[in-house]
């Protein structure tokens, strides 16, 4: 089954009718559009294969961005047989047949690239087969997945292959992506100025996507389409979001980070990305909470209640006349004064309650409900703070043998600046008692 997945074994009867996406594959590495990261003059591909050494390498990237291509090329630049299997189709039989003709390709002088696409498909004793063939040299893995590599594939494969990151494909890329089409229909496409732009937006990134729709309006005829025809011909393709993949997590942090930023027109972008892409309104009113809480927290005190209110009046409306009372919230959070000052305080005390175990409080501060433990000094000594000047006792609150520590430091905005005023207050207050009492 694993040779249908051989290109070199296609009879070349059959390669003559080709889809437009097959024929205009480049030929050479450097015709490649786009990851000039990887494969430009400075590119980390570029180097290797100057220094003629090409090791496992795992393509991290969405879909339509030249994963298979450039592994294609890659095995032609240095004289590599060149074997293409899916792991979706393949199963452990495959992989042997493929493992025992490489073995017989290297004991020969020769070198085999095995391709794997969806490489994350393959479960974790399928993906340890791979390693002892690397480790000899009978292979050389070049993986290709959409998923996060350090989520989907084993740190053994990891730390015997490069992970390379293949980035999203320009408005510029995929305009030279077109014009590759027209040179090689040998026409230009039917379409005006707008509609051309359309086109571009409808292929999302996704070169190989690109060709295929310009493949489809070529077979409608020369008929010049404008914007309102192509769109009403062709459906467009909808944004790559996977709720329990990584654009889930890259979304989720963009909107996070626009908040924290104070950019409240980006912060609106992407809730209405994970909205469009069918996020649970339900799940961003509680990340949005948490953003209240963790990044404005006392600086503004309403923050916090603006997107509980949100969350309820979504609740009760639903979508979308509810996802207006998130956006709301967004927006107020994203304008807000930011500290993240009570946040880092609970986590200091969080740290401290770790390290210092099972302490007691001061003996004067506990209660004494039995004669046993008023004899023992239990709440002796007490100072009842309202009825000491200022309201305030300044006694310790700290176990009798842990220093006193200092957790929360508000920062100079929003409503924190009135809290800081009193924490120095009361911290003046307390080192003159504490004089008066020595």
């Amino acid at each position: 089954m694993a040779d249908l997945f051989d290109q070199d074994s296609i009879p070349s009867q059959h390669k003559g009718n080709r889809p437009l996406a097959d024929r205009c594959r480049p030929k050479k590495i450097i015709d490649v559009i786009g990851q000039q990261k990887l494969i430009g003059p400075d590119g980390s591909l570029s180097i290797m294969l100057e220094s003629g050494s090409l090791p496992s390498i795992i393509f991290w990237g969405p879909p339509g961005v030249g994963k298979t291509t450039i592994a294609r090329l890659l095995a032609s630049e240095v004289n590599m047989h060149f074997v293409q299997i899916s792991a979706i189709y393949s199963g452990v039989s495959d992989l042997k047949k493929q493992f025992e003709a490489a073995k017989i390709r290297h004991l020969n002088g020769g070198s085999t690239l095995l391709f794997v696409d969806e490489i994350h498909r393959f479960n974790k004793s399928q993906q340890d087969g791979f390693l002892p063939f690397i480790e000899n040299g009978t292979i050389v893995l070049v993986g290709a997945t959409t998923e996060n590599p350090s989520f989907e594939l084993n740190s053994a494969l990891l730390s015997r292959a490069q992970v390379m990151l293949l980035e999203r494909l320009s408005y510029s890329d995929l305009e030279l992506i077109a014009q590759r089409a027209e040179r090689e229909m040998a026409t230009s496409l039917p379409l005006d100025g707008e509609a051309r732009e359309l086109l571009l937006e409808m292929a999302d990134g996704d070169g190989r996507s690109l060709l295929n729709l310009i493949e489809q309006i070529f077979n409608w005829g020369n008929e010049v389409l404008n914007k309102e025809q192509l769109s009403s011909r062709l459906s467009k393709r909808a944004a790559q979001y996977d709720k329990n993949g990584d654009a889930h997590y890259n979304i989720i942090s963009a909107l996070h980070k626009s908040v924290r930023g104070s950019d409240p027109d980006a912060a609106l972008y992407w809730l209405a990305r994970m909205l469009e892409g069918g996020e649970d309104p339900r799940y961003l009113a509680r990340r949005i909470t948490r953003m209240a809480i963790e990044d404005i927290g006392l600086a503004d005190i309403k923050a916090q209640d603006v997107c509980l209110q949100a969350w309820q009046t979504y609740e009760r409306l639903g979508s979308p006349e509810g996802d207006l009372a998130l956006a709301q919230a967004v927006l107020y959070l994203a304008l807000a004064p930011k500290s993240n000052a009570s946040y880092k305080a609970y986590n200091n005390a969080l740290t401290a309650a770790k390290k210092t175990g099972s302490k007691m409080p001061p003996k004067h501060i506990l209660n004494a409900p039995t004669k046993l433990m008023r004899d023992m000094s239990f709440g002796s000594n007490y100072l009842y703070d309202h009825n000491e000047e200022d309201g305030f006792s300044g006694q310790n609150y700290f176990p009798d043998d842990m220093p006193r520590g200092i957790y929360y430091l508000p920062v100079e905005r929003g409503e924190e600046r009135e809290f800081k005023k009193r924490i120095e207050f009361f911290s003046k207050l307390r080192a003159n008692k504490n004089k008066s009492t020595k």
